[in-house]
Parts: C-alpha cells; structure tokens; sequence
C-alpha cells in the first residue's frame, strides 16, 4: 500500500515499499479536484495556477481511508488525494505517455496490420484497431468498399477530415499537366507529405478504388527507426538536422505555401516528435559554408537509411484496401507503373495527429467503465 507524508517544509513524498517519490506542493496543488478547483463538469481548472504564491507549502497530511489522504496547503486549502492516482501521474513520463509506446520497425516487419474493416464495430473492436496504429504508426484496412469518397467516411470515423489545397478529398492517379508528381506514374522516393503546410497533416488515409496495374507498390518507411539510428550512429548529424531550419514550398497555379522547420523534430527532452523529409520540396537557407557542408553531409546520412531497403516496407493495395499512417513518423512511396497495363486509383485524405489518439483514450475510457478488455 502506497502511503503519503510529508517529508521536508514543502515537500511530500509517495512511499510505494521502499520507492519515495518526492512531489512538490504546487505540482500537487494544481492537481486538485475539488469543487472550488475545478468545474466538475467539464474538469478545467477555476484558478490559474501560476497565480499560487511560489512559496506554497504543505501543513498536514492525513489518511481518512485506507489508500486516500487529505492535505492541507499553507494557504489554508485542502483537498483530497488517492495515492495510487499521483503514483500514475507522478510516474508519467513526457509526451504521449497515456498512448501505447512506439514500436521502431524495419524492413524485417513481419506483423504487417491488416485489419478487416467493419463500419460499425465494437468499442472493443475499434480498440483493437488503434492499439497497431499508435505502435507501428499504421494499419491497412481490407474490405473497405471500393467506392468514390469512403475515404472520407473512414477518416471521419477517427478524427476530423483537414481540407487542404488538394481538397477534401484527393485522386491519386497518373494525369496529364499535373502538379504533383503524386499525379503521375513515376517512381517516389520516401517523404511526407505536405511538410509546407501549417500545421503538418498529421495522418494520411489512401484508400485503392482500383489496381490493374503490376507496378505501383506501396512502400513505408519508420521515419523514427531511421532517425534514431542515425543518432546512434552520429549524434553530431543528428543535432545538425534537429537544428537546422529548412524551408519547404509548394506552388501553382493557385497556391504558393510555404513553412520552415527542421527536418528531425525533437521536444525539450530529446524525444522524436516528427520527420519532415521531402526531398523535392526543401530548401536549406545560405548558412556560412561550414554549417551547410555540415547539413549537406548530415542530409545524405540520413537519405541513405531512408531510401535503404534495411528500412522499408513493400506492398500491393488491392481494390479495397486502405492504408492509414501516421504522416509526421512514416515516410511513404511507390514503386513506377505503366498505365498501358491499366487504372491505378487511390482516393486520399488528412485527418489531424490527434484524432486517432483521442479516439483510443475515449475507447479505453469506456471499456474501463464497462469491466471490459481492449
């Protein structure tokens, strides 16, 4: 049984047998969940926390039932505390920690997620879905009609369908005069897509109409994996790239987006946040020479594990199928194809980071609720 107690003038302490954690009062304090703390209703806060005098404190701490404490602050506020609840808040670590942890992948993925689409499944079916998707960043749906626009019901079934200057909805397939190479029958290297776009769209959803081709592969690459090699192999690279603003563009007729970013994104611990790599969109500002000759050679480093087969994943979308990855972790591509074979159509659209990921915290919600398993 864990048990509370305070162990310094501002400090208390969550012993769990041996193990103390030392948690400070105002860490503490904007925790609460009382009533004068917060709106029960929708749980935000009622007070700003950065209004608590710096030097709060703690008076006393007391159990009222076994496994729950009641403290009182020097300003006289008290509150009540389970200890299990601070240990699982106290032992988060920073980022998505309520999320299933990545799972890095290379070319030796053999749990490919090939999930049977339903449009109306169980809460604990849906679950299911997410828990491959939040792992290894992506899942491929099968039996999902092969009809115009049910990309976009699927992507509305995990977030919010971004319109963008593709549209709601966009069509894959080889066109005269494009202006994407999307849009023809080329070969594409791994990158991600849209990194001039502010925000980045988080998810991409390509669903097959049709496949009459040979060609056309779909292939995926573990942005992350490859980052963390690198960093491995040549942190100096690594910090170059985390470093360095890069400019990317897209124009056309009608368009002209521009955005600037690093292309390994990083938070304030060092942990991945995001790949933004399109080789035929980025430009590196003029730096002194040095910092370029740096950049240029860190760049290479990192294309070649991206473009190396050690990396990436190779595989045919059929008529109903569809793809769904995460687009600020995984990179995509496809191999060429000749139209003189057949159609090759893919039906795509952007739903935001976030959607999939508050889809699995509701669902885990609910489940808990209901005694049920994911």
């Amino acid at each position: 049984m864990s048990t509370l107690q305070i162990t310094g003038p501002n400090e208390l302490s969550i012993d769990t047998g041996g193990t103390r954690f030392p948690i400070h009062p105002l860490w503490l304090r904007e925790r609460c969940l009382d009533s004068k703390s917060i709106d029960l209703r929708t749980g935000q806060r009622l007070e700003d926390p950065s209004d608590l005098d710096l030097k709060l404190g703690l008076s006393s701490v007391a159990e009222v039932e076994p496994g729950r404490y009641r403290i009182r602050f020097t300003d006289g506020h008290e509150a009540d505390f389970a200890a299990r609840e601070i240990l699982a808040e106290a032992s988060l670590p920073p980022g998505d920690h309520d999320c299933p942890p990545i799972r890095l992948w290379n070319s030796s993925l053999t749990d490919i997620p090939r999930l049977p689409w339903s449009a109306h499944p169980s809460d604990a079916e849906k679950a299911s879905w997410m828990m491959p998707f939040l792992e290894l960043g992506f899942v491929i749906f099968t039996g999902v009609p092969a009809e115009s626009k049910q990309v976009l019901k699927v992507g509305s079934a995990f977030g919010y369908v971004r319109d963008t200057n593709f549209g709601a909805h966009f069509d894959v397939r080889s066109v005269p005069d494009a202006n994407d190479l999307a849009y023809t029958s080329l070969f594409l290297d791994p990158h991600t897509d849209n990194p001039y776009r502010s925000p980045v769209p988080g998810v991409q959803l390509l669903h097959c109409l049709v496949n009459e081709t040979s060609g056309g592969l779909s292939t995926l690459v573990d942005g992350f994996a490859a980052a963390e090699t690198l960093r491995s192999q040549d942190a100096a690279a690594f910090h170059v790239l985390a470093q360095t603003p890069v400019r990317f563009r897209f124009r056309d007729v009608d368009t002209e987006l521009i955005r600037s970013s690093s292309l390994i994104e990083v938070d304030g611990v060092g942990g991945l946040q995001a790949i933004n790599f399109s080789p035929r969109l980025d430009y590196v500002p003029l730096l002194p020479p040095v910092q370029l000759t740096a950049y240029f050679a860190a760049r290479k480093k990192l294309d070649s594990l991206l473009r190396s087969p050690k990396y990436e994943i190779r595989f045919l979308l059929n008529a109903g199928d569809l793809m769904m990855m995460d687009n600020r972790r995984l990179l995509h591509g496809r191999t060429s194809f000749d139209t003189r074979e057949g159609l090759r159509h893919l039906q795509g659209c952007y739903i935001d980071v976030d959607g999939p990921r508050s889809v699995y915290r509701v669902l885990r919600r609910k489940l808990a609720a209901s005694g049920s398993q994911s």
